[in-house]
């Protein structure tokens, strides 16, 4: 009986993924389309069309929570696995199971409250379409519906009958630990932000609890346990969080980079590079830095960046004598230093949870970039300076005609960063003319566009936007509740009255953000003290721009070093490198950056000059 139930039970999960994954793909073509339309109509035709954003953010808010529902089923929610990892096979199971119950927990604390808050919506209607604020509810709370079935098939897939009584056991017992205790919580004010997003999320995310369910469910633990406020505040804070329109960045410019290595736009930059200094002694890592660089500027998730460049360079690399170690710090550090490069996804996501100008990170990230990317370059011409050369110098013919090849792939930064700094289209849309390009030049001048390819591509933008977006959301909740507590006002304090004034303060903030962006992938550190930082830096006399620079760096260098941060382990995997190959050789090329971070710190003018 238990193994019909269990055949159900997969016959079922398969069927949501299917149903999430069309709709999913949908959505992305969906959304394309929109945003397009809404640049042709308002810049060619010159009669804006007042709907589109108003339906492309009902809609974006759909992607993003069927996107969640296919991460949870690959696995691909961002987690700390680095001690579960090394646990043997039945402490991990019973951590996965752990894992797997937290997060349907979470999605009941979604899907109960979340019915009252729909009915509240109903009253409230769109301006320009009239469309009840429920509906865009309802399509949340029905993914969330579907991520319930792949959480439950998660929870008992595999599982031994007494690893599921133990993970029931210890869930029941802290439970009614944090019952008991709840007068004290009340009586401690403070003490208790401690005690739940101090210690409650250090536990769920050393256990590899996904990021997004261990902010979650501290943050409900929190409402629930000290105040009498109700948790569908949880999904509208949720909402108000995920719901800027610039968010819709994310997707648009990860299906772009998906776009890049399929249509071949990337390897014919690639290409280019190695043709003019391929031949030099550490020619390839040159044309490795300068790929990440260009490609940086037009798919904006590093992700894709290293999936579009690695296949090209690594094996002749490795050819050449490379050692797997190089290659995965080389990797990694490129990956860091790329980070502030214009249209990176970083920089759109801090500019829409801070309200700094998305236009004006887009200029200032460009020199900073260069610093660090000098800085690698001097570290590889160090490392190399006593191999022979390898590889045939490359005629000018020949380069002259890879240029004319790359000529395309080349336009499209300077499309894209001049749509945007020219205020044409915005930074959400600029990532639609990128993807409409590329589709163009894959078709009818590479005539490289592979259309078996483009439903993965679309399913895999769907679940990457939905595991990054919604920890923005879980992180936008937590930073209302610590806001709601006060800690707004006693960080302020803290800060202000640091001796050193604005140096200390930059010298606190790059450890934190070091420090954070390894635990906790970056992104979600920005989401929660950004807001509470940046007026910070403000009062300090700091340009807002050069902060976030700096605070992006930081985070991408910590996101990258091991041994917790998961952006080394990605470019070990895709190196396909042992992870202890690396760990020595990673620490020259993280040194590099942190002194190219400290200059960035010491000289406003690199992060500014370009303002105007």
């Amino acid at each position: 009986m238990r193994d019909g139930a269990m055949a159900a039970l997969r016959i079922l999960d398969q069927a949501t993924g299917l149903i999430a994954e069309l709709f999913a793909a949908a959505l992305v073509v969906i959304e394309v389309v929109i945003l397009l339309t809404g640049v042709i109509y308002r810049y060619v035709l010159d009669s804006p069309l007042v709907w589109t954003d108003e339906l492309a953010e009902m809609l974006f808010l759909w992607l993003i929570s069927l996107g969640a529902v296919i991460a949870l089923r690959r696995s691909e929610h961002m987690a700390m696995n680095f001690l579960t990892e090394r646990l043997r096979p039945r402490f991990r199971n019973i951590l996965e199971r752990f894992a797997a119950l937290c997060a349907l927990i979470f999605i009941g604390i979604i899907l109960v409250p979340g019915i009252t808050y729909m009915q509240q919506q109903q009253a409230i209607t769109t301006p320009a379409m009239h469309i009840p604020g429920s509906w865009q509810i309802a399509g949340e709370l029905l993914a969330f519906a579907l991520m319930l079935v792949s959480a439950i098939h998660k929870f008992f897939s595999d599982a031994e009958p007494l690893d599921l009584i133990i993970v029931f056991i210890a869930a029941g017992l802290l439970c009614c630990g944090f019952w008991q205790l709840e007068p004290w919580f009340q009586n401690i004010d403070n003490g208790s932000l401690v005690v739940f997003f101090v210690g409650m999320v250090s536990v769920c995310i050393f256990c590899g609890v996904p990021i997004v369910f261990s902010f979650g469910l501290a943050t409900a633990a929190y409402i629930f346990y000290t105040s009498s406020i109700p948790l569908n505040v949880i999904i509208s804070q949720m909402n108000q969080g995920m719901s800027a329109i610039e968010l819709l960045a994310v997707p648009m410019f990860v299906v772009l980079g998906l776009l890049l290595e399929m249509t071949g736009l990337a390897r014919a930059l690639i290409n280019l590079l190695n043709a003019l200094v391929g031949h030099r002694r550490g020619g390839l890592s040159y044309s490795l830095i300068g790929a990440m660089y260009l490609i940086a500027g037009i798919s904006g998730s590093k992700a894709a960046d290293q999936a579009a460049i690695a296949p090209v360079l690594v094996p002749e690399m490795k050819r050449r004598g490379a050692h797997p170690g190089d290659l995965v710090a080389l990797l990694a550090a490129s990956a860091a230093m790329s980070e502030t490069i214009p249209p990176s996804l970083v920089l759109i996501i801090v500019g829409a949870v801070t309200g700094v100008s998305t236009a004006a990170l887009f200029s200032g990230g460009l020199l900073p970039a260069s610093v660090a990317a000098v800085c690698l370059i001097l570290l590889v011409a160090f490392k190399t300076r006593k191999d022979v050369r390898s590889g045939d110098k490359v005629g000018w013919r020949k380069t002259g005609r890879l240029f004319v090849v790359a000529l395309p792939a080349l336009i499209l930064p300077v499309i894209i960063r001049y749509a945007v700094l020219e205020g044409i289209t915005t930074a959400t849309e600029v990532a639609t003319v990128g993807v409409g390009y590329t589709v163009f030049v894959g078709l009818f001048i590479y005539r490289q566009f592979n259309w078996r390819q483009l439903y993965p591509i679309l399913t895999e933008t769907a679940a990457l936007s939905g595991s990054i977006l919604m920890i923005i959301g879980t992180a936008s909740t937590m930073a209302w509740a610590l806001t709601q507590a006060g800690f707004a006002d006693t960080l302020t304090n803290f800060m202000t009255s640091l001796p050193g004034g604005k140096f200390s303060f930059l010298a606190i903030s790059i450890l934190l953000f070091l420090v954070l962006g390894s635990v906790l992938e970056g992104l979600p550190a920005m989401v929660l003290f950004g807001p509470l930082l940046f007026p910070i830096a403000q009062q300090l006399d700091i340009n807002v721009v050069q902060y976030a620079i700096v605070a992006i760096l930081a985070m991408g260098i910590g996101l990258f070093s091991p041994p917790f941060g998961v952006g080394f382990y990605q470019s070990c995997l895709i190196t396909r490198a042992r992870s202890d190959e690396a760990l020595l050789k990673i620490w020259p090329y993280m040194g590099v950056l942190v002194i190219a971070l400290i200059l960035v710190a010491m000289i406003p003018w690199l992060s500014t000059g370009l303002l105007g």
